[in-house]
């Protein structure tokens, strides 16, 4: 198996497995940092939008509001689960100007110059080659349109993090995180840099501080159960579970953690028109 094909399977596996913690109530902040996307590439009616990374779409339904029964969008994951969620709030809101996809953002298949806006919240760094991953959206921007990357800023849920992977770290250190792969872009400059290495030389980069209140230490594990953290609680037997839940919360507990922090970096290129 490749290093592109053992991330996507890696990706899949733990948001597939998310899936029944991606919506609580405790993790809003999914959709609020997506509708805040796409509020900053102001999308207009009738126009065509593709979605990758798109979760239970938490910027692909705003999109599809802000179009209008005029426009489109594509959303587009590698997670069918999160995929059947977001289909089903679709048909709920009666939006039906949205495609969905179980598929690979570098697979797509779309021609050159396919949408007015290309969108990845919270994705781009699920690709080894998170430069070619621009590319390849940026290839698919029309003259004009727009290409928003939206990742996280340092020390994301922290404190909580960190009591994670202490927690991982006692019963199954093999498990042991020691590089997450947004921290290569999780300030302005690397943030740059990588979209520089994509061909994407001009953009507006906006770093915006912020935290994410906890009511008790169980939100946090509402979260991690929610999110990415859940492709490594899968791998753990119950007991291993059962320790690692208690040591992370406990020290939650201890050091009467109230806020995890949700610091977020908005990224937003218009692609030059043709001479």
């Amino acid at each position: 198996m490749t290093e592109l094909e053992l991330a996507k399977a890696k990706a899949a596996f733990a948001y597939n497995a998310a899936a029944d913690y991606f919506d609580h109530p405790v993790s809003s902040f999914w959709h609020r940092f997506g509708r805040q996307t796409v509020d900053r590439i102001g999308l207009r009616s009738g126009e065509r939008v593709l979605d990758v990374c798109s979760g239970s779409g938490g910027s692909a339904l705003p999109a599809a509001e802000s179009v209008g029964p005029g426009g489109g969008v594509v959303a587009a994951d590698l997670a069918e689960r999160l995929i059947a969620l977001a289909r089903a709030k679709a048909e709920a809101s009666r939006l039906n100007n949205i495609e969905f996809r179980v598929a690979d953002m570098l697979g797509l298949g779309y021609p050159d110059s396919s949408f007015d806006a290309v969108v990845c919240v919270f994705g781009i760094f699920f690709v080894p080659d998170m430069e070619g991953a621009v590319r390849e959206l940026w290839r698919m921007v029309r003259p004009g349109g727009r290409l928003a990357i939206t990742t996280w800023g340092p020390e994301l849920f922290e404190p909580a993090n960190g009591a994670f992977w202490q927690a991982i770290e006692k019963v199954r250190p093999d498990l042991r995180r020691s590089f997450n792969p947004w921290e290569r872009i999780s300030s302005p400059e690397g943030l740059r840099s990588m979209l520089a290495g994509g061909g994407v030389n001009r953009c507006d980069i906006v770093a915006e501080a912020g935290t994410h209140p906890l009511n008790a230490p169980e939100d946090w594990w509402a979260i991690a159960m929610g999110s990415g953290y859940r492709g490594t609680l899968a791998q753990l037997d119950n007991a291993e579970f059962a320790a690692v839940r208690q040591s992370n919360l406990s020290q939650l507990l201890a050091h009467r953690v109230s806020a995890i922090e949700t610091n977020v970096i908005y990224a937003v290129a218009t692609k030059p028109d043709r001479p």
